[in-house]
């Protein structure tokens, strides 16, 4: 499906319907299963910072519990909360953070990245403060650090998963952790056995990841169990056929097991039908 400007994160819900960040168009859009259009959801009244507006937002999830939207609002350094019936305003929840990628758990507990500071914290619904849950040891390489972080996954033992787009590789902070481990990128790049400015992620409950990468134009998947990765959509080429991806940024799973990828260069959403055996 063709978006509007430069899509980035996007969301999934029970029943198809695609949430998507649109970069430039400073917008939510929501593009129910089998709709030839979609519909403006949260923003779409121009950049700014009013309570209607949202400036070059990168990530949206749903709050079902409040039934509302999350947005990563990254031009204006707040997550904004966003009634999703009929919402015409949103409500900022956390201020003067450089969001760009957040995910919510099965407690209902939000986990925001902020790419300036290199962390990933972890927030209960009304705190302003949160708590470092991978990261926040300054930027660099080591396993206690991170590098322009973008997009976050939460496992369902409460394990954080972050697309270090910088050191290009996804990292696994167990809770309570003080270091992560690498689970997907170890080699040179450009290999099959490296990652190139990892985006979007998501993990099975077989722990395999699956990645977006931006720099590769293409999504890989890492077996845990096998301790090997392979390419599943894409190659290191642009190519304007569907087979192919031109930047792809944000990355989720409906419940059928169809993959979607959003590709920032080509302004469109794509879906596929994997073999996840």
């Amino acid at each position: 499906m063709e978006t509007g400007c430069h899509p980035w994160g996007l969301f999934v819900d029970d029943d198809q319907t695609l949430y998507i960040a649109e970069w430039s168009n400073h917008r939510i859009l929501e593009w129910k299963c089998g709709a030839t259009t979609g519909r403006v959801a949260a923003g779409g009244n121009g950049q700014g910072n009013h309570s209607n507006q949202l400036n070059a937002p990168t990530d949206v999830i749903i709050d079902k519990k409040r039934d509302s939207l999350l947005i990563c609002d990254w031009g204006n350094k707040r997550v904004v909360q966003w009634p999703r019936q009929n919402g015409k305003n949103g409500v900022t929840i956390i201020s003067n953070f450089a969001c760009w990628g957040l995910t919510m758990d099965y407690d209902g507990l939000l986990y925001v990245v902020d790419p300036d500071k290199h962390e990933v914290r972890r927030y209960r619904m009304g705190e302003s403060q949160g708590i470092v849950v991978a990261g926040g040891n300054g930027q660099g390489n080591r396993l206690d650090q991170l590098n322009g972080p973008r997009y976050v996954f939460v496992d369902q033992d409460h394990s954080v998963y972050v697309s270090d787009q910088s050191n290009h590789r996804v990292m696994k902070w167990m809770e309570g952790s003080k270091q992560g481990i690498v689970v997907a990128g170890r080699d040179s790049r450009n290999s099959l056995a490296q990652l190139s400015n990892p985006q979007g992620i998501f993990v099975d409950q077989s722990g395999t990841v699956y990645v977006a990468e931006w720099g590769n134009h293409r999504v890989t998947r890492w077996s845990q169990r096998a301790k090997q990765e392979s390419v599943i959509i894409g190659r290191n080429v642009q190519e304007s056929q569907s087979s192919q991806l031109d930047c792809p940024t944000g990355l989720s799973f409906d419940r059928e097991g169809n993959l979607y990828v959003s590709e920032y260069a080509k302004h469109r959403v794509q879906k596929f039908n994997i073999d996840r055996s």
